[in-house]
């Protein structure tokens, strides 16, 4: 392995993430430290890292993901950090691109192939996210229901896509979007950096029937079978939720 990827330490938030945490550990074994940060995991999540010969377990219970990743980066004694939801799927193309990898950049930045159980989507409304950090050029804040990481200095793209594939089962869906969509309402109500997307979901009734129309048709996954149906409808019951969080608030005096 490179020096470059002995400069670089893997950090992943958990909670309760027994259903993907091994899948993602266990890509993860070039890395000589992975940094796990539990926020009061209730299954068997701390058992399985701790299986792990080149994991460490920190916890700390959650305030806000920008208070908690800025704790789980500062746990880490290399320059580099790889910061990872517990979701992800590091392909094994990654460590062989970490030896062509240049340090003069502040950040590298992830874009991802989405799945469902496994199947690999053709398209999907999952961001990019800069992923590789080096620590002494970044800072986060919060921006609506997630975190934002602030790079100082030059950003370049990874050829690796990564991969999100989460298994846990609806009902923790529902349970994250109840709390991410009402973080997001009060985003928008303020107006903070309202992008379009952010706009078209401040006009409530028009979010939900577009971004079903969007992932079905303009993305193509009414031809994924199961898998597309299931991310276009998850993606439409939290524009439903946002809706209606939006709605109560403009009921409020």
């Amino acid at each position: 392995m490179s020096d470059f990827a002995a400069d670089v330490t893997a950090v992943i938030l958990t909670r309760d993430e027994e259903a993907n945490i091994a899948r993602t550990l266990g890509q993860l074994k070039w890395a000589r430290e992975v940094i796990v940060v539990d926020s009061g995991s209730k299954d068997a999540t701390l058992t399985i890292a701790r299986g792990f010969p080149n994991v460490r377990v920190e916890e700390r219970t959650l305030d806000d993901l920008a208070s908690q990743w800025t704790f789980a980066v500062a746990q880490a004694k290399t320059p580099w950090v790889l910061t990872l939801d517990a979701d992800y799927f590091v392909p094994g193309t990654f460590p062989r691109e970490l030896q062509e990898l240049r340090g003069d950049v502040a950040g590298y930045v992830a874009h991802f192939h989405y799945a469902i159980q496994g199947r690999r989507l053709r398209a999907s409304l999952y961001p990019e996210r800069a992923v590789l950090l080096r620590r002494d050029a970044i800072s986060f804040s919060m921006d609506g229901h997630t975190q934002r990481v602030n790079i100082s200095g030059p950003i370049a793209d990874l050829r690796t896509r990564f991969i999100h594939d989460d298994r846990k089962p609806f009902a923790r869906f529902l349970e994250r979007q109840r709390v991410y969509m009402r973080d997001e309402a009060a985003k928008i109500r303020r107006g903070d950096n309202l992008n379009f997307a952010a706009r078209v979901r401040k006009l409530r009734v028009v979010a939900p029937v577009a971004v079903l129309l969007q992932t079905l048709f303009i993305k193509g996954l009414i031809f994924d079978g199961v898998a597309g149906l299931t991310y276009a409808s998850e993606r439409f019951v939290a524009e439903l939720m946002l809706s209606r969080e939006l709605f109560r608030s403009s009921d409020r005096p």
